[in-house]
């Protein structure tokens, strides 16, 4: 659905196309900045209303979530560069991937309410950017509002840099002054990312963050710059220049790096001086793997290392690890470079009297609550049921004593006692009490904020909350009901988490009522919210194999390689999410495969592919992904993917898998083939015979140096060979003995059926072995003489006697 609107993009026109207005073509990059900054075409507009002709630089803001003030919350602001008037749909698709990945991802998943995100609408008049490596030829003179370009994408084939052209940065500035800032947006509590319009792997981070829109990984380089530019983490890969190893860290002066996520200390330094991330040591990898010391990071390949194996911040496609993922809760929940957690409260400046009713409001965590606590003097105060709102009526308190409260995130995302007393993530606020009672004044009752209401579901596991006006002698009743039923709130909470009620799959309408308990029967306004709980799934699409083994997990075996698709699906509007896991070694995000079209499935080989100086799939040692020059075992023999979905609601689905067993070489190309029915016995004198799917009555004779290939069907006969080339038997039955001996080439039987008895004397096994790969074998198996003989992961079920070779199968 959405690279189904991505047909603008492959008829861009470059170089004075018949769709680039010629006042444009002809504009200067001077007068094009003085155009851009016009202050009439900088507009804001309410969503879903746009100009009938926008002009080209014209800007529309977009408010798309606002879960509080400005000044209270990081604004994530995105802009597009590079799309036409035409192309904006494409942009909001864009925007809406971009998006929905970086919330599947923590902590970003997990503290989505901590954003506003504001989206800012560009006109360009002409499509993409400048120096784009992928355009034949690239482009050196296209303009857009905001200048983005790769900085030597007209020279370097693998340039991924997206920077802003100085007049760009201008008219960015202007952008965010005129349309953001008046809400209260600062270069402190914001976080701007430009989405340029193209499919080329780019971006860059800093203060302002670039990605690319339509690159498969686009929705990757998001979340990773913006570990720079909003957490300040460093690269974790092991290269300035893909192809080229970084040499060691220093040689000289071997300082601890500065980075918090990376160091030269040992394991055991790390403990003894409690520096860096000791807490994690030894535990799972949230990115996969284990938390420990892995060598490479900070560009060098050599002399520093980094917590993870493999993190978002070394290769695109994984979660931050548990190092990388405290640092960024800190900064998220500490709004960038305000680092103060957002707390409003009743007024501290002033007495409160000692009849009011004191009140706090909190951020609001989307998984979990946190944690109030009331004191008085210094004395908590009990059995509050972490209630935002304190009635001080009947607590004796007198003038002159100190009401205070502590709210804090009680997160498992931060181990860091600095961190988490600190003020990003704990907040105090005290009050005196005077003589004389507050007057009361006339306030409404109404929400104030709460949970988006629109634009999306709210997941099943998700605390829903909502803010009220605060009268300052009572506390209004806050009344939740789901579909119609009224839930027990007995501490009168704002929050509702959903998670704890366990609910069925399904969907169901959630409303929150606030009545004034003064007037029961007066003013009142209700907010309501789809639940939504129900898993969005993945269906894998998989290449053929050579043959299928039994079992509950689906298990396929292949020669070299094999390809995924998958298909996530969700019964909701919104993009969802693909997820998989090779080995149980981190969740990794399925874009399809890089640089290719929409729909290209991920391949899988021992070693990986590489695509511009990058490998990808990779099934051997040092996970998925991996730099050209890092050494890898080939991953040969039995893997275990997961495949999951996460929905725009944020559930994230129970996951599927299948197993996967690949093997070394292939089989001959064929000088006949057989299929169907054969009756009598079959004589292979040369050459190469397949058996396609045959049933063949008698036995197969193979004579020396020909080769037989049978794919599925049946023998009834039983097979002999006496020095033949290559022997395959993959995924079919065969009835009576089979004797291979001698065979100066690969011989593989795999996912077959043999109800006599094997022998097999005196092959080559090559490198690898001769693979005997999850058969089912009735008879007796010997083997002698062939050097190892190999499972390659998928047991063989074998009733008979095993001996010589085959005795440890």
């Amino acid at each position: 659905m959405i690279y189904g609107s991505r047909t603008i993009r492959g008829s861009r026109t470059i170089r004075g196309g018949s769709s680039r207005p010629t006042a444009w073509r002809r504009t200067s990059l001077g007068t094009l900045a003085s155009l851009a900054l016009v202050a009439g075409m900088l507009t804001i507009s309410p969503p879903g209303r746009a100009a009938a002709d926008p002009e080209v630089g014209s800007a529309r803001l977009v408010p798309l979530q606002v879960t509080g003030p400005a000044s209270e919350r990081l604004n994530l602001i995105l802009l597009g560069d590079g799309y036409t008037a035409a192309e904006l749909p494409t942009f909001h698709a864009d925007v809406d991937r971009h998006l929905n990945v970086q919330w599947s991802i923590e902590p970003y998943r997990s503290y989505r309410n901590y954003f506003n995100v504001y989206v800012i609408e560009i006109v360009s008049g002409e499509s993409g950017i400048r120096c784009d490596p992928d355009d034949d030829p690239p482009d050196p003179d296209r303009i857009t509002p905001l200048g983005l370009h790769y900085a030597d994408g007209c020279t370097n084939p693998l340039a991924r840099g997206i920077t802003f052209q100085p007049y760009g940065t201008q008219a960015l500035n202007r952008y965010l002054q005129q349309l953001v800032a008046p809400l209260g947006v600062t270069a402190s509590n914001r976080q701007v990312l430009a989405i340029a319009n193209t499919d080329t792997y780019g971006g860059i981070g800093g203060t302002n963050a670039t990605t690319s829109g339509g690159a498969p990984q686009g929705p990757l380089i998001s979340p990773h710059e913006l570990g720079h530019s909003l957490g300040q983490l460093q690269d974790e890969y092991p290269y300035w220049d893909r192809p080229t190893p970084g040499g060691p860290y220093c040689t000289d002066d071997c300082a601890e790096p500065g980075s918090r996520h990376h160091t030269r200390l040992t394991e055991r330094q790390m403990v003894d001086q409690q520096a860096k991330w000791w807490r994690w040591l030894g535990e799972e990898s949230e990115s996969g793997g284990t938390i420990g010391r892995h060598e490479s990071g900070m560009y060098a390949s050599s002399g520093v290392w980094r917590p993870s194996e493999h993190s978002i911040m070394r290769w695109l496609g994984f979660h931050y690890d548990q190092v990388s993922r405290e640092i960024m809760t800190q900064r998220i929940s500490g709004r960038r470079d305000t680092n103060a957690m957002a707390l409003s409260s009743t007024p501290t400046d002033r007495p409160v009297g000692p009849t009011d009713v004191l009140w706090v409001e909190t951020q609001h965590p989307v998984h979990h609550e946190l944690e109030v606590r009331w004191t008085v003097n210094g004395v908590p105060v009990p059995v509050t049921g972490n209630s935002r709102n304190l009635a001080l009526a009947g607590r004796g308190v007198r003038p002159g004593d100190v009401v205070g409260v502590t709210v804090q995130d009680p997160t498992g995302f931060v181990r860091d006692p600095a961190i988490r007393t600190g003020p990003a993530l704990t907040q105090r606020r005290q009050w005196t009490v005077g003589a004389e009672p507050s007057p009361p004044a006339e306030v409404p009752v109404a929400f104030t904020a709460s949970t988006q209401t629109d634009g999306r579901a709210v997941g099943g596991g998700d605390v829903v909350y909502v803010e009220t006006t605060h009268p300052v002698d009572r506390v209004l009743e806050v009344t939740w009901r789901l579909d119609g039923r009224v839930l027990p709130n007995p501490w009168n909470s704002r929050n509702l988490d959903l998670g704890a009620r366990e609910l069925a799959p399904g969907s169901y309408r959630l409303t929150a009522t606030v009545t004034d308990p003064a007037d029961p029967g007066g003013a009142s306004e209700t907010r309501a919210w789809t639940v939504d709980n129900v898993e969005a799934g993945t269906t894998a699409t998989l290449s053929a194999p050579v043959a299928t083994l039994a079992g509950d997990v689906p298990h396929h075996v292949y020669f070299e390689r094999f390809t995924m698709g998958l298909d996530p699906a969700d019964d909701r509007p919104g993009f969802t999410v693909g997820e998989f896991r090779l080995d149980r070694d981190g969740w990794f995000n399925y874009f399809g495969w890089p640089d290719a079209p929409a729909g290209t499935p991920f391949l899988f080989t021992p070693t990986g592919t590489v695509v511009k100086s990058l490998v990808y799939g990779n099934l051997g040692s040092g996970g998925l992904s991996r730099a050209v020059f890092e050494e890898t075992e080939p991953g040969y023999g039995t893997h275990t993917v997961e495949h999951r979905a996460i929905d725009a609601a944020g559930n994230v689905g129970s996951p599927d898998e299948f197993r996967a067993t690949v093997l070394p070489g292939s089989s001959p190309a064929c000088t006949r083939t057989i299929s169907g029915p054969r009756a009598g016995n079959l004589t292979v004198p040369a050459g190469v015979t397949c058996l396609d799917d045959a049933r063949v009555a008698g036995r197969i004779t193979v004579r020396p140096g020909a080769s037989l290939v049978v794919s599925g069907g049946a023998v009834a006969g039983g097979i002999s060979t006496d020095r033949a080339a290559v022997v395959q038997v993959l995924g079919a039955t065969v009835s009576g003995s089979v004797q291979v001996a001698g065979s100066t080439g690969a011989v593989t039987v795999a996912g077959s059926t043999l109800s006599g008895a094997v022998r097999l004397t005196g092959n080559a096994t090559g490198e690898y072995g001769l693979a005997l790969v999850g058969n089912r074998i009735t008879g007796s198996l010997s083997c002698g003489g062939n050097g190892e003989v190999t499972d390659f992961g998928a047991r063989n079920q074998i009733r008979g006697q095993r001996s010589g070779d085959c005795a440890r199968l």
